[in-house]
C-alpha cells in the first residue's frame, strides 16, 4: 500500500520566558494512500500540534515529515507553498471570511493561485453542489448554521484538489446529528475521490464512525497505533483504555474497588443469552454496570462491564464460563483512575 504520509522521530518543544513545553515526543507514524486515520487524545495531549506538523504551519524541533516521499524541511519557501495546496485543512471553528459570500470564500484558495476567475466559479459551484450547499451561494457565513459552515470550509479545502484533508477538531463545535452528517460527507468524499483524510478529535466515537486507523497521543507520546477495531476491542495503553470508556466516569467511580470486567462482542456473537445462561449455571447473579453497541466500519461492536460476585470461585468460574464461548474477556484493574 502506497504511503502518503511518514513521520519519523519528530519532536516538537515550545521555549518560552518561564518554561519550556515539550509538545512531542518522538513521533513515528505512517499514513497509506486513501486511509481515514484518526489521531485522538485528551486535551493537551498534542494532537494539534502534531497536525499543523503535517504541513509546516508548525516546524518539528526534530525529525523528518515525509508527504508523497518528499521531505517537508527540505522544500523551498515557494515548493512549501505549492505542496501544502495537496494538504488542505478544516478547523473546528470554520475559519471563513465573514465579509465574503460562500461562493467567494470557496474561490479564495483559487484566487491565491491566480486561477482564471470563470474557471474557480465553475470550480466552486460544483464544489457546492458536492456538499450540498448550491442555493446558499450568495449568503454570508453570518447567515448559515454551523454545519453549513464547516459544509463551506470543506468545498473550500477541495478547491485546490488537494491529495490530502486534514480535520483539526473538525465537529467538536457541531451537534451529534449535524456531525454525523459532516462525517458521512468526508466519507463520501474519501470514497468518491480517494483523498487521504486525517482527523484530529478527541471523541472516540467520531474516530469509531468513519476512521479505519487510529493513533493514540497521550502527553506528548504515541501511546497505540492500530486499526480502530483492534483498539476498542483489545486496547493496551491506559490512554487507549481511558479513551473507549470516554464519557462512562459514573461507571469508573462504582468500578473501584470491586472485581469487573469487560466483554466484546460483534454483531456476530450471541451476547444476551450467554450471560443469562451463565448466572443460572453458575449460580450466581452479576451486576450489569454498562452496556452499549457502537458502530466501527459498518459493524456492530458492543461491550458489556460486569461486576462479579465477590466469591472468588463463582467468578473465576464465570470468566471461564465466557471465554469457552469465544468472548473477549478483560479484567478492567486498569481502567480506573
Amino acid at each position: 500500500m502506497e504511503t502518503m504520509i511518514q513521520i519519523k522521530d519528530v519532536t516538537k518543544t515550545f521555549i518560552g520566558k518561564d518554561n519550556t513545553v515539550e509538545a512531542l515526543k518522538g513521533i513515528n507514524l505512517e499514513i497509506h494512500k486513501g486511509e481515514i486515520y484518526g489521531i485522538i487524545g485528551m486535551s493537551g495531549a498534542g494532537k494539534s500540534t502534531l497536525v499543523r506538523c503535517l504541513n509546516f504551519l508548525e516546524r518539528p524541533s526534530s525529525g523528518t515529515v515525509l508527504v508523497e516521499g518528499k521531505d517537508l524541511s527540505t522544500l523551498e519557501d515557494s515548493e512549501l507553498r505549492k505542496m501544502r495546496t495537496r494538504i488542505a485543512m478544516i478547523f473546528q471553528h470554520f475559519n471563513l471570511l465573514m465579509q465574503r459570500t460562500v461562493i467567494d470564500n470557496v474561490c479564495f484558495p483559487m484566487e491565491i493561485i491566480r486561477m482564471p476567475k470563470k474557471d474557480a466559479l465553475e470550480r466552486a459551484r460544483e464544489l457546492l453542489g458536492i456538499v450540498g450547499l448550491s442555493e446558499k451561494e450568495q449568503a454570508y457565513p453570518a447567515q448559515l448554521s454551523g454545519g453549513q459552515k464547516q459544509r463551506v470550509a470543506i468545498a473550500r479545502a477541495l478547491a485546490t484538489n488537494p491529495r490530502i484533508l486534514l480535520c483539526d477538531e473538525a465537529t467538536s463545535a457541531l451537534d451529534p446529528t449535524t456531525t454525523k452528517a459532516i462525517l458521512a460527507l468526508l466519507k463520501e468524499i474519501n470514497e468518491k475521490y480517494g483523498i487521504t483524510i486525517v482527523i484530529i478529535t478527541h471523541e472516540m466515537t467520531v474516530v469509531q464512525e468513519i476512521c479505519t486507523h487510529v493513533a493514540i497521543i497521550d502527553e506528548g507520546n504515541l501511546a497505540e497505533t492500530g486499526t480502530v477495531e483492534e483498539v476498542f476491542q483489545r486496547p493496551k495503553s491506559k490512554a487507549a483504555k481511558k479513551l473507549v470508556f470516554q464519557g462512562e466516569r459514573e461507571q469508573y467511580e462504582e468500578m473501584r474497588g470491586k472485581r469487573c470486567i469487560r466483554i466484546v462482542f460483534t454483531s456476530n456473537s450471541s451476547f444476551e443469552p450467554v450471560i443469562a445462561n451463565m448466572v443460572l449455571t453458575c449460580k450466581a447473579p452479576v451486576n450489569i454496570l454498562l452496556a452499549d453497541t457502537r458502530d466501527i466500519g459498518g459493524v456492530a461492536h458492543g461491550q458489556m462491564i460486569l461486576q462479579l460476585p465477590e466469591d472468588n470461585a463463582a467468578a473465576e468460574k464465570m470468566i471461564q464460563y465466557l471465554r469457552d464461548r469465544k468472548l473477549e474477556v478483560e479484567e478492567l484493574n486498569n481502567y480506573v483512575g
